[in-house]
Parts: C-alpha cells; sequence; structure tokens
C-alpha cells in the first residue's frame, strides 16, 4: 500500500486549499482523500500509477508538500485513513517533513517504511530505501517539468489529455489531437505543436510508467507477500480540465 500525506505550504497567509485539491483528485483516482488535521490531506492509494498521477496533479501549481510512504497499511474496509495504522502511515508523515526540507527541490519525497537501526536494517530495508531514493530522484524530476510549464502550455496539455479519452497516463500519441486542440483554443497547430515541445509533455507521458514501476519495485521490496489490488478495475475517470481563456500567446 502507498499512503499519502499531502501539506499545503503557505497555509498560515493562504485561503483553504484542502477542498479544491480533494475534488480535484476525485477525477484521478477511486482512492479517498481526507483532511487530518489542519491544512493537511491524506489517503490510501493502492496502484503505483494513481501514486504518480496525484502527486503531479498537487505539485502543479506548488502549493503543496507532498509525502509518499510506502509499508504496511492497516486500515478498515471502508474505514476513514485518519484511522489506519502501520509503518505505511509513520513513512508517509516523514516523507512529507522531509518535502518541507527540500529547500530549493520539488517539494516530494518518498520513504520506505522499513523497520531497523544501524546495524540490524534487513536486507530488504536498504534495498527499498535505495529504491524509494530513486523513485524520489524521477518523480522531483517529472515535478519540475510540470511546475515549470506556463497557463498557456497547460491549455494545450489539458485540452490533449481531455481529448485521448481522459486517460493520458500510458498512451495516445498527442499529434493525432492537435489538430482538434488547435480549433478548440483557436491558435494555430504550430501554436499548439511548439507549446507541446517545450511544455515537456511527451517526456513526461513516456516517464510516467517509469516512474509507477519504481514505486512498485520499493513496494514489492518492503512488502514482497502483499498482493495489490488494482484500483483501476473500472474504466479510468475524465481527466477534470480546468476553465481557461481559449485564446492566448503561447
Amino acid at each position: 500500500m502507498y499512503v499519502m500525506t499531502i501539506d499545503q505550504r503557505g497555509s498560515t497567509t493562504d485561503v483553504d486549499r484542502v477542498p479544491e485539491l480533494i475534488s480535484g483528485l476525485g477525477g484521478l483516482t477511486s482512492a479517498p482523500f481526507e483532511r487530518s488535521v489542519g491544512d493537511e490531506l491524506q489517503g490510501v492509494v493502492e496502484n503505483a500509477a494513481d501514486v504518480v498521477d496525484i502527486a503531479l496533479h498537487a505539485l502543479r501549481d506548488g502549493h503543496w508538500y507532498v509525502g509518499i510512504g510506502i509499508g504496511e497499511v492497516q486500515v478498515a474496509p471502508g474505514g476513514s485513513p485518519r484511522e489506519g495504522t502501520g509503518s505505511g502511515f509513520v513513512a508517509a508523515r516523514k516523507a512529507v517533513e522531509l518535502a518541507k526540507g527540500a529547500a530549493a527541490q520539488v517539494p516530494l519525497s518518498v520513504v520506505s517504511g522499513s523497520m531497523g537501526r544501524g546495524r540490524d536494517i534487513p536486507p530488504d530495508a536498504k534495498e527499498g530505501a535505495m529504491s524509494s531514493a530513486n523513485a524520489q530522484a524521477v518523480l522531483r524530476l517529472m515535478g519540475r517539468v510540470v511546475q515549470q510549464r506556463t497557463p498557456a502550455q497547460w491549455r494545450v496539455v489539458d485540452r490533449l489529455r481531455a481529448l485521448q479519452g481522459g486517460d493520458g497516463r500510458y498512451g495516445g500519441g498527442t499529434h493525432g489531437s492537435q489538430k482538434n486542440v488547435a480549433q478548440e483554443l483557436g491558435i494555430t497547430e504550430q501554436s499548439v505543436s511548439r507549446a507541446v515541445l517545450r511544455s515537456g509533455w511527451p517526456e513526461e507521458l513516456a516517464a510516467r510508467p517509469a516512474a509507477a514501476m519504481l514505486l512498485e519495485f520499493t513496494h514489492a521490496q518492503i512488502l514482497p507477500s502483499e498482493i495489490l489490488v488494482p484500483s483501476r478495475a473500472q474504466p479510468p475517470r475524465p481527466v477534470p480540465v480546468r476553465e481557461t481563456p481559449t485564446k492566448g500567446h503561447l
């Protein structure tokens, strides 16, 4: 299981953004997210690809610290994440605190819920720590790409994702939809192509499965006997598209 703890940045001088984020995550995953304390929310996610979606969505606007904990999770069926226990929750708490101390880096951390200290750390715990660091590195790189997009580039990327059936996760070439995006936004196809190139969207799209694979590998190191139930048994939900002006300079 993956536990995600997401805390608002600068909450003392900003509006409460928790309800908005919870609403946005409802279009990305079936995993319930709830306010845990203050301007923080928490959820238990079964699918690594969902974790990638959620993390990048939260990093998009620069308002959140993202902590991903990988470890044992005990939550009653239908129960609230606030009532959960296990090393995954401890790891998520540590991860979000590390994200807060990331300074100029992308505010995301991945921590494995391995037990043991010093020489008592078992080999699988060491492997889990190393693989979680690898997953963190890739997610931070992707987060940097996401955070550097301009509003005009996001208009193009959001429309491309919507036209690809709401699942911009693994497939669907972008080129076939660029003409439609140009018509919808009232801009030229060349402008759309330029926005796609500069936004890093193709690279992000290609890297998403790799980030999910690294998270899954970390999970296998920590909990090799646990079998995850895919959270995408139903068709993917449409990706929420933000309302933006139809015209703009790219």
